[in-house]
C-alpha cells in the first residue's frame, strides 16, 4: 500500500473522533505555548533580579511560575486523555469492524488465512495502529509545536548562538529518514514471525491430543523453537537498530547545549546578557526531549504502517456471496422445501474439473432424499451449494421455484439447517449448543430436539445432564455423541430443509436409521437431504441419489436401484461384504 492511501486509510480511521483529537490538539498547542513563555519569564527574573535582588521579585515569579506549570500539567493531562482516548476509540472499532468483516467472508477465505494470522491481526496489529493514532499523534503533534514556537524566539534571543545550537538537527532529520526504511522492514518480519508462532501455537493446542497419541511432543517442541528463533533474530534485528538510532539522537541533542555553554559563555555581557543566556539552554532543552524521542514516534509509526497494511488486507477481502439489491425476502413458515437444480455446474477456483457438471434432480417438499457416492463424487459439494455457501451462477439451483442466489441470505440460511461433515461444539454447556440457533428456546424444546436425534438418553446420563460443559470443540463427548447434538441443534431451529452432510458417519446403522424415521415422522415432515457413505440408513430414504465424478448416474428407490445395473448395486454388494466382516 502507498504512503498516500495509508495517510487516507488513517484519517478514516480518526473521523469518527474528530471532535477529541481536535481538542487534544489543541491542548498540547496550548501547553507549547505555556512551555515557550516560560523561559521569556525567567529570562525577565534574572535580569531584574541582577540589577535589583529582592525575595518579594523572588516569591512573585516562583507563584507565577508554580502556577503556570501547574496549568501545563493539567492541560497535558487532559490532551493525553483525549488523544489516547481516541487510539483506544479506534482500536475498538477496528476489532468490531474485522469481526463483522469476517462473519461476511466465505468458508473458502479461512481455507487460505490460517487463524493464528488473523487473530494475530486483529489484536497485535490492531494494537500497533492504537499506538499509531495515540502515542504517534501524540508525539508529532507536540513536537511540530515546540519547534514552530521555539524557533523563531531563539533565533529573536540571539541570531548567531541559535544557528550554531540548530547545527546537529539537520543530521538527527537525515539519520531518521537513513533508518527510516530498514525500520519498516525490520518491523514487517517481526509482525509476520509473530503471526506464525501464533498459527503453530493455536494449531498444537487444538492437536494436543494427536500430538500425544503419536508421541510428536520433541518434534513439535522442536518446530516451535526453530519459529520462537526465528521471531527472536527478528526482534534483535530490531532491537539493534533502535538501539543504534535512539542513543544516537539523544547525544546529537545534547551536542547542542554543549555549544551554547561553550560558545555563549565567552559572549555574556558583550553580544548577550545574562537573561538571553539563561533563555536559550532553557529552549534548547525543550527542544532536547521532543527530538529525542522522535526515534521512538517513527519506530511505532513504521510498526503502525505495517498494521495498517496486514489489518487493510482483511477489509480488501470483498465477500464473493452477498445479497443483490434487489433480495427476495422470504420468511420461513411460507417455505415448503421444494428443491430444483437445472443444469447446476461448480468449479473450485484453480480446479481443471467440474466438482459439479450439469446436475439436475427435484425434490419434492416433505421428501427425504439420500446422496450416495464414492469419495470426490461432489456429495459435499451441493451440499454447500442448498445454503449458498460457495458461489453458484444464477439459475442453477431453486427453493419453491426461487432461484437462491435472488434470496436474501439470511433468510436462505434461516430456512434450511445445515449439518456439515465435521460437528463443531462451542465450550459451553450441551443445552447452550442445542439452542444456539435459537438461544431463546424453552428447555422442552431442547429435550425433544435431544430424542429426535437419538441423544437425550447419554445426556441425562452425565452429571450435570444439559449443563454438563462440554469443552472446546466438544472434546469431552464422543464422535458419534458430538454428531448428535449437533443434529439437535439443527432439529431445534425447525428448518423447512434439513442437510446432513454425512453428519451420522459415527453413529452406528441402526441409530441412523432410527434418527430417519423420527426425520420422515410428524404431520410437518421436513424436506431432508441425507449424505451418507452407511447404505443401511440411506434404503430408508424416499429416494436415493448416487453420485459419480460430480455428475447424478443413478436414481430411484433402494428396491429400484438393486434391481438395474450400476455403480449403486456394486456400492450396495461391496456395503454387504464389509457388514459380514464386521
Amino acid at each position: 500500500m502507498s504512503q498516500s492511501r495509508r495517510f487516507v486509510k488513517l484519517l478514516a480511521y480518526l473521523r469518527p473522533h474528530w471532535g477529541a483529537t481536535t481538542l487534544g490538539i489543541i491542548a498540547l498547542l496550548v501547553v507549547n505555548v505555556l512551555g515557550a513563555y516560560i523561559p521569556l519569564l525567567i529570562r525577565d527574573c534574572v535580569g531584574k533580579l541582577s540589577e535589583n535582588f529582592d525575595y518579594g521579585q523572588i516569591i512573585r515569579y516562583f507563584i507565577i511560575l508554580v502556577s503556570l506549570s501547574s496549568s501545563m500539567w493539567l492541560i497535558r493531562m487532559a490532551s493525553r486523555i483525549w488523544i489516547f482516548g481516541v487510539g483506544r476509540q479506534v482500536e475498538f472499532d477496528l476489532k468490531q469492524q474485522i469481526f463483522e468483516h469476517l462473519l461476511k467472508l466465505e468458508p473458502s477465505y479461512f481455507a487460505t488465512n490460517t487463524t493464528g494470522d488473523l487473530i494475530s491481526r486483529a489484536t497485535s496489529d490492531v494494537d500497533n495502529i492504537r499506538r499509531l493514532l495515540g502515542f504517534v499523534v501524540l508525539s508529532f503533534a507536540n513536537t511540530i509545536f515546540a519547534y514552530a514556537l521555539t524557533l523563531p524566539i531563539m533565533f529573536s534571543l540571539n541570531l548567531e548562538l541559535a544557528g550554531l545550537a540548530l547545527i546537529p538537527y539537520p543530521i538527527m532529520f537525515f539519520m531518521v529518514l537513513l533508518f527510516s526504511e530498514r525500520l519498516r522492514n525490520q518491523q514487517t518480519s517481526v509482525q509476520e514471525n509473530l503471526s506464525d508462532i501464533s498459527n503453530l501455537i493455536q494449531e498444537d493446542i487444538s492437536g494436543i491430543s494427536l500430538i500425544k497419541i503419536y508421541a510428536q511432543e520433541n518434534n513439535e517442541r522442536r518446530a516451535f523453537a526453530k519459529q520462537n528463533h526465528k521471531l527472536l533474530k527478528a526482534n534483535l534485528k530490531l532491537a539493534q537498530t533502535r538501539n543504534t538510532l535512539f542513543p544516537l539522537i539523544g547525544g546529537l541533542a545534547n551536542i547542542s547545549t554543549l555549544i551554547i555553554i561553550w560558545i555563549g559563555a565567552s559572549k555574556i555581557g558583550s553580544s548577550i546578557d545574562v537573561g538571553d543566556f539563561v533563555a536559550l539552554l532553557l529552549y534548547i532543552e525543550r527542544l532536547i526531549f521532543p527530538t529525542a524521542l522522535l526515534g521512538f514516534t517513527i519506530t511505532a509509526y513504521q510498526r503502525g504502517e505495517v498494521s495498517v497494511d496486514r489489518v487493510e488486507s482483511i477489509f480488501s477481502a470483498e465477500p464473493k456471496i452477498q445479497d443483490y439489491s434487489n433480495a427476495i425476502q422470504l420468511s420461513r413458515e411460507t417455505i415448503k422445501g421444494e428443491l430444483t437444480a437445472k443444469n447446476l455446474t461448480f468449479t473450485y477456483p484453480g480446479a481443471e474439473t467440474p466438482a459439479l457438471d450439469n446436475v439436475n434432480f427435484n425434490i419434492n417438499p416433505g421428501e427425504t432424499i439420500a446422496i450416495v457416492g464414492g469419495i470426490g463424487s461432489g456429495k459435499s459439494t451441493l451440499a454447500n451449494c442448498l445454503p449458498r455457501l460457495l458461489d453458484i451462477d444464477k439459475g442453477e439451483l431453486f427453493l419453491d421455484g426461487i432461484d437462491i442466489t435472488e434470496i436474501a441470505l439470511t433468510d436462505l440460511r434461516d430456512a434450511i439447517a445445515y449439518v456439515p461433515q465435521e460437528s463443531f461444539l462451542f465450550s459451553t454447556t450441551i443445552q447452550n449448543n442445542i439452542r444456539y440457533g435459537d438461544p431463546f428456546a424453552e428447555q422442552q424444546e431442547v429435550e425433544t430436539a435431544a430424542e429426535l436425534s437419538q441423544i437425550s438418553s447419554e445426556i441425562t446420563n452425565l452429571p450435570q445432564k444439559y449443563n454438563t460443559i462440554v469443552g472446546e470443540r466438544g472434546i469431552t463427548l464422543s464422535g458419534g455423541q458430538r454428531q448428535r447434538t449437533a443434529l439437535a441443534r439443527a432439529m431445534l431451529v425447525n428448518a423447512p430443509v434439513l442437510i446432513l452432510d454425512d453428519a451420522l458417519s459415527s453413529v452406528d446403522n441402526q441409530t441412523a436409521t432410527q434418527i430417519l424415521k423420527n426425520l420422515s415422522s410428524g404431520t410437518k415432515r421436513k424436506t431432508v437431504v441425507f449424505i451418507t457413505h452407511q447404505l443401511s440408513a440411506a434404503a430408508a430414504a424416499d429416494r436415493i441419489l448416487v453420485m459419480e465424478k460430480g455428475k447424478i448416474v443413478q436414481t430411484g428407490t433402494q428396491t429400484e436401484l438393486l434391481q438395474q445395473p450400476g455403480l449403486y448395486r456394486d456400492l450396495w454388494s461391496q456395503h454387504q461384504v464389509e457388514e459380514l466382516l464386521h
